[in-house]
């Protein structure tokens, strides 16, 4: 395949697609704009649209029987929001896909998807890696809540943060925060307290600001450079895979 980022799409996805394929996908995207917390999958409900963000972030969560949540996994422009459809399954048993930063995302029926991306196509194929670099990831994240302290961890969650909402300050709370990483609000709020006074962020009323980038990579652990290191080899346009 030539190049990558052929065409105007934000999604990575879709910008990796051969210029005829995605022309022939583009009459069945629609662009939506999702605000924060819209809840796009419901707990075993028909899964309607899949969803190729272009900014923002959209979270999986585990809903548990208590109320309590905490997240399997986030996906921004280098993903796609709906992979059970591509599998198969209609719906989620037991978790959300919820909007956590607000952003803009192509959608595209999930009965359409089924029709139009089909073995013979590339997005396809595509999604066959991407999937298999989603499972790398969740198993890299749950290596890092069971063995890496909330320092190293909220350090991560930023930086990957950071990456999709392509900007330096985003809404986020710490509620939400907390949940996101499965730990106690007063947990974040403390390691919050210590990087903002070092400098290294600035929060203030449900908006999170990255001031010192390479201080965040600094006091990460080794799971940021992994679990980017994967998402940079899918798209590697020299690879040949696609």
């Amino acid at each position: 395949m030539s190049p990558s980022f052929r065409h105007s799409s934000e999604n990575r996805l879709l910008a990796t697609l051969p210029t005829e394929e995605y022309e022939r996908l583009l009459p069945h995207l629609e662009s939506i704009f999702l605000p924060a917390k819209q809840i796009l999958y419901n707990i075993n409900e028909p899964i309607e649209y899949v969803y190729f963000p272009k900014n923002g972030i959209i979270s999986l969560v585990i809903i548990m029987e208590n109320g309590a949540t905490v997240e399997v996994t986030t996906v921004g422009n280098e993903g796609m929001i709906g992979l059970p459809v591509f599998l198969g399954a209609n719906r989620l048993p037991n978790q959300q896909a919820i909007s956590q930063v607000p952003g803009e995302s192509m959608r595209m029926k999930a009965e359409v998807f089924k029709a139009c991306v089909t073995p013979s196509t590339t997005l396809y194929r595509l999604l066959q890696y991407y999937t298999q670099t989603l499972f790398n990831q969740i198993a890299q994240s749950v290596a890092c809540n069971s063995l890496h302290s909330i320092e190293k961890r909220f350090c991560r969650w930023l930086l990957m943060s950071h990456d999709r909402a392509e900007s330096d300050e985003f809404p986020l709370t710490q509620e939400f925060l907390a949940q996101m990483l499965g730990v106690r609000r007063a947990g974040v709020s403390v390691v919050a307290s210590t990087f903002q006074k070092d400098g290294i962020i600035s929060y203030r009323r449900g908006q999170m600001k990255i001031l010192n980038r390479g201080g965040l990579e600094a006091a990460s652990c080794e799971c940021y450079a992994k679990l980017k290191q994967e998402f940079e080899c899918l798209f590697d346009q020299n690879s040949g895979q696609f």
